[in-house]
Formats: C-alpha cells, sequence, structure tokens
C-alpha cells in the first residue's frame, strides 16, 4: 500500500514525504530506487491544511473556514533510511529520488528481518501484531543491557520475559533483588536459586574491609594497625579459634587487646573506633560458614541475591564484592588459555535500581565495579544489564557502556536527555515518542537487533511480586469484614432478649 511520495531534498538516512492518508509512526515502510529495496522506519508525522495556517489570526474567518468545508488537508512525515533490505540493511550510498513512492513494509519482509540467531522474544510490533519481535542473545550478553522506564510502565514485567527467555539457553542470570520481587518468583523456563546476602571475610580482600571501615589509603599508621588485625583475624577463622561470625567483632577484640598494652599506639584506638561505627552497619554481613557466593551460581537458574532486607550501603558492598570476584576469575580463566573455564564462569547480572547502585554524582564501590564490568566484561564472558525507573541518576559512564536498551515510557525531559546522550542510536524523534507509549510499549534498539523498533512487550506468564498493591481493595475488605462482625454482635444480643 502506497503511504506517500517523498518531496524536497532527500539525504542517506532520511526523507520526508507528503501523504492523504494518516500512517503511524512506528511504522516500517520501503522504498524502490536505483534497483534497491531499501527499508525505512516511520519517525514523525505532522497534519495540517494550506486553508488553515498560523497566518490567519482572524478567529471568526478561521470559524467561517471551518464551517464551510475544508479539503486540503495534508499529511507530512519523516522517514529513517535503515538500510538496504537486499544487501543486509547497509545503507545506500545515494539518495532516494523525490517523486518515489514510499509503500508499507510486507510483513514477510518484516519477518525475515526479525530472524536472528539465539533469539530472544520480547513480544510482537507495536504496530503490526502478526509480526514476532526476536533479538539475538548474544550481544545482550556480551554488550551489556539498560532497561529503563518510568514507575508503572512495565519495566518487571520486562525484565521477567527477558530472564525467562534466557533460562531457555540455561544462561546463568544473577539478579542483584533491591525489593524481593524475584525471590519467590517462577518461571516456565527455569527455576529461582536464592541466595543470601552474606559474605565469607575469607573470600574478601583487604582493600574491601578497609574500605567499608573508612580507613583512608593515606593513613599509614591506621592501616598498618588495621592490616595486622586482619590477618590475624582470617587466622583465627580459618584455625577455629573465632568466638564469633562477627569478623568486625573479632578485629575490634584483636586491636583491643594491644590498646592495653603499654606504650601502645594511640591510632590503635582511632582505628577501634572506625571499627566500632561500622558494626551498626555490617554486623549481619559477615558469616564465617558462609560459601562463596560465586561458588552457588546454577547454570539454568535465576540466581537472586535478596537485598530486600539490607540498606543501601551492605547492598554497595555486596555488588562490588561479587563483580570484582567475578571479573578476577574470569580473567584467571582468560589468562590461564582454557576457553572452557571462560565460557563456565560466565554470567548474566542483573541490577535492579540501578540508580541506587551506580549513582551519577556520587561515588560508590559498587558504582566502581559496574563501571569495570561495564568496560571490561564482554571480554571475559560478564554481560551486565542496568534496570531503573530513573535513568537521569544512573551513572553516565556505565550507561553509556549499555550498547542495548529497551526503553519503555519515558515522560520527563531531563531522564530522556540523559538516555539520549547515553545512547548514539536513539534520535531524537524517537525521543518524542516516549511519552506517548502505552504500557507495556518499548523502544528496542541497539546490537540485539537489526532496526530499531517499536514492541508490544508479551505478558510474563510465571508469578512474581512486582505488581502495585491494591490497597483500596484491602481497606474495603477491612471495613466489610467489620460490618459483618458488628451485625452477627447485634444480632447475638437480639437472640440474648436485650433490645439493641
Amino acid at each position: 500500500m502506497v503511504v506517500g511520495i517523498c518531496v524536497g531534498e532527500t539525504s542517506l538516512t532520511e526523507v520526508t514525504f507528503i501523504s492523504d492518508k494518516m500512517p503511524k509512526v512506528g511504522e516500517y515502510v520501503t522504498i524502490e530506487y536505483d534497483d534497491k529495496q531499501v527499508l525505512g522506519m516511520i519517525e514523525n508525522l505532522i497534519r495540517g491544511n494550506d486553508a488553515l495556517n498560523v497566518d490567519i489570526n482572524d478567529f471568526k474567518a478561521i470559524q467561517k473556514i471551518s464551517s464551510i468545508g475544508v479539503e486540503d488537508n495534508y499529511i507530512r512525515g519523516k522517514v529513517k533510511i535503515l538500510g538496504d533490505i537486499n544487501d543486509n540493511l547497509r545503507l545506500p550510498r545515494t539518495p532516494v529520488l523525490p517523486g518515489t513512492e514510499i509503500r508499507l513494509a510486507d510483513s514477510e519482509i518484516l519477518k525475515d528481518i526479525f530472524k536472528v540467531n539465539n533469539p530472544l522474544k520480547l513480544g510482537c510490533l507495536v504496530n503490526q501484531s502478526d509480526v514476532d519481535v526476536n533479538v539475538d542473545a548474544n550481544p545482550i550478553l556480551s554488550r551489556h543491557l539498560a532497561i529503563l522506564a518510568m514507575t508503572g510502565a512495565g519495566k518487571s514485567n520486562t525484565v521477567s520475559v527477558l530472564i525467562d527467555q534466557l533460562l531457555g539457553y540455561s544462561v546463568p542470570v544473577f539478579v542483584f533483588d533491591m525489593h524481593g520481587e524475584y525471590k519467590d518468583a517462577e518461571f516456565p523456563n527455569g527455576q529461582v536459586n536464592v541466595i543470601s546476602p552474606k559474605i565469607n571475610p575469607n573470600y574478601m580482600a583487604f582493600n574491601e574491609i578497609r574500605r567499608l571501615v573508612n580507613i583512608p589509603s593515606n593513613g599509614y599508621i591506621q592501616e598498618r594497625h588495621f592490616r595486622k588485625a586482619f590477618k590475624q583475624a582470617k587466622s583465627m577463622l580459618k584455625d577455629g579459634k573465632a568466638t564469633t561470625n562477627n569478623f568486625l567483632q573479632i578485629m575490634y577484640d584483636i586491636l583491643y587487646d594491644q590498646s592495653l598494652e603499654e606504650g601502645s599506639d594511640r591510632q590503635i584506638v582511632d582505628v577501634m573506633n572506625k571499627i566500632d561505627d561500622s558494626m551498626d552497619r555490617y554486623s549481619n554481613l559477615f558469616d564465617k560458614n558462609a560459601s562463596n557466593i560465586l561458588s552457588t551460581i546454577k547454570a539454568g537458574y535465576v540466581n537472586v541475591l535478596d537485598l530486600s532486607q539490607v540498606d543501601e550501603s551492605v547492598a554497595s558492598v555486596l555488588v562490588s564484592h561479587i563483580l570484582r570476584n567475578s571479573l578476577q576469575r574470569s580473567k584467571d580463566a582468560a589468562h590461564s588459555d582454557n576457553k572452557q573455564e571462560l565460557l563456565d564462569n560466565s554470567v548474566f547480572f542483573i541490577l535492579e535500581e540501578a540508580h541506587i547502585l551506580a549513582p551519577n554524582k556520587r561515588d560508590s564501590d559498587s558504582k566502581r565495579w559496574i563501571q569495570r564490568v561495564a568496560r571490561e566484561g564482554r571480554k571475559f564472558g560478564l554481560g551486565l544489564c542496568l534496570v531503573s525507573q530513573s535513568p537521569k541518576t544512573v551513572d553516565h559512564d556505565a550507561l553509556s557502556q549499555m550498547n542495548n536498551m529497551i526503553i519503555l515510557r519515558l515522560v520527563e525531559p531531563e531522564d530522556q536527555r540523559h538516555v539520549q546522550s547515553a545512547s548514539e542510536s536513539l534520535s531524537q524523534d524517537l525521543v518524542n515518542q516516549l511519552p506517548s507509549l502505552n504500557v507495556g510499549e518499548a523502544i528496542v534498539l541497539g546490537l540485539m537487533s537489526k532496526v530499531p523498533t517499536l514492541v508490544k512487550i508479551d505478558e510474563f506468564k510465571g508469578r512474581r511480586h512486582g505488581d502495585d498493591m491494591d490497597i483500596v481493595s484491602h481497606f474495603k475488605n477491612i471495613k466489610e469484614r467489620k460490618a459483618e462482625e458488628l451485625k452477627r454482635q447485634e444480632q447475638e444480643t437480639r437472640d440474648m432478649g436485650y433490645d439493641y
């Protein structure tokens, strides 16, 4: 079907067209010229009328023209050129000839475009529900992904659909679950492996714990006392001589005994005070009986680290610890030239509430290691997915390393600008569509898809706990139960012969 004719000056990347029919933004079109069949996407539409132009300032004149009836309405649109269908979607070297017809793309052409290796089915085209949208799993796992949306736009459903599709390939998925949405979830393609948020101090590096206790890197005397206590505490845990699982308490007791010695350094007390301040925050973090968290990851499972009961500082410690150890383990495997071991260590990390774990305007341990994995992870089989409902507060460096994006509805202009600055594939016309997306609709772009796409995300078929609470029904039921109880009491009073 012809939807328009190219007019004006055309370029290698976009054309303007005039139409007498109203197509839809996001629809794919084909343009045939110079023995090429070029695919494009409608990114912008304007409807106007020459008789009712903005130069007419007389309201009555406009009212009179309107009452007569106006037939010279026009529709002007812009098409983004995506590539030559017959040349692996490479951009053409010559622009479209003005006057060339633009036609709606045939469903069979689109179905062929969305045939990819290792497909993950996200949903269907917003404007053509008969065309499934499949994306390639490998670019997601190796080049990272961001899932961004305002609250209530369908972000959690999208994450669940993605996880379930990855489980079909037995990919080890690791979710940093900030709100306990996934610990009791049920996935059609796999099971959930819940991991306790505990760290065995034997698996922690000295610098990790030093930063927890806020011993400055240039505080050489404090660091020396702290290092000595650290080594002794680890030795006590290893030999079974510790009387408590609280690693910080063991270090405190060691330093306390040293502080009682005659002529002891006063800075020992300074270190003790810093440890004491940290114990309130981190006392429940350490467990000498806990396994190495990485050893508990199961392939083909959703490995969920439940962070719903810990505060932000503890969550940051856990994230940085896991990412640091995972990157180091994968680097060791890579340097051993054992490709099978490197593949066995591959993990796809999903970070919910990425704006908390990788904040844009302040530093944290978790942010530093998220940046490291974002930059280096693809070389070592580590994938990263940043999920957030507040894109503007997600670290820009980490976000810019996400070579794939699923963007659902975003209304706030600052969120839109932040996302656009982090993605070279997100045009201004696509940004303009973000506020008008319905719940569950998304713009999908990046290496995982041959073309930018407007997708209606499938509804997750399993079960999770991320939906909004029905607060009104809850209190309505309470009110109804109270009314029923009052009626019952009144009836019992009448049955006893009293006039209530």
